[in-house]
């Protein structure tokens, strides 16, 4: 279903867009998915909206059929790109699972602050935002997913998120679509 209304406290997620991640091949060029983050999160902030910059620190310990490196992350790896002119009111949140809320502070952060909703953009569409998303739609929270402000290493897992999973877990729509319904309720 495509946005139609954002609840007074709502809150942005922006998963994953880091250094060692934005080095990653995606399906989409990395720096139109950071400009577009950015922006969202420029507009969240300026409706007084939380902001919360979610960083990949490790990865779940299970045994998974996809052969994944062990070694520790270089050096820079979890730093946020700076193109998300990250305030010092935004929330970091660093996960070492797919998700953004497993064995975090990110639940009782949103409660906190009596945040009924989440737009969800970043890295990697079927990877760490459907976690997440799927996550935050299983709390409780209403779902927004930002379509344009996400990408993936794989276009056809991209494609399947956006297509079949994101409509069962909330509404979909652009960030201008987002920021548009922001301004409307201002």
């Amino acid at each position: 279903m495509a946005i139609t209304t954002l609840d007074a406290k709502t809150a942005l997620l922006v998963i994953d867009l880091q250094q060692g991640i934005a080095a990653y091949p995606t399906a989409h060029p990395i720096g139109d998915i950071v400009t577009k983050a950015g922006a969202l999160a420029d507009a969240f902030r300026n409706h007084g909206l939380p902001v919360v910059l979610v960083v990949a620190a490790g990865r779940a310990p299970g045994r998974t059929e996809q052969v994944r490196g062990r070694a520790a992350f270089p050096a820079g790896f979890t730093d946020l790109l700076p193109e998300l002119n990250r305030q010092p009111q935004d929330h970091t949140v660093t996960k070492w699972t797919p998700g953004a809320f497993t064995n975090t502070d990110l639940e009782a952060h949103l409660k906190v602050r009596e945040v009924t909703q989440v737009v969800i953009a970043g890295v990697s569409t079927s990877n760490g935002v459907e976690a997440s998303a799927r996550h935050a739609y299983e709390l409780g929270f209403n779902v927004t997913l930002a379509v344009d402000a996400m990408t993936d290493l794989n276009p056809e897992a991209h494609a399947n998120s956006i297509a079949r999973i994101f409509p069962k877990l909330g509404e979909t729509g652009t960030c201008q679509e987002i920021i548009g319904v922001l301004e409307r309720r201002a």
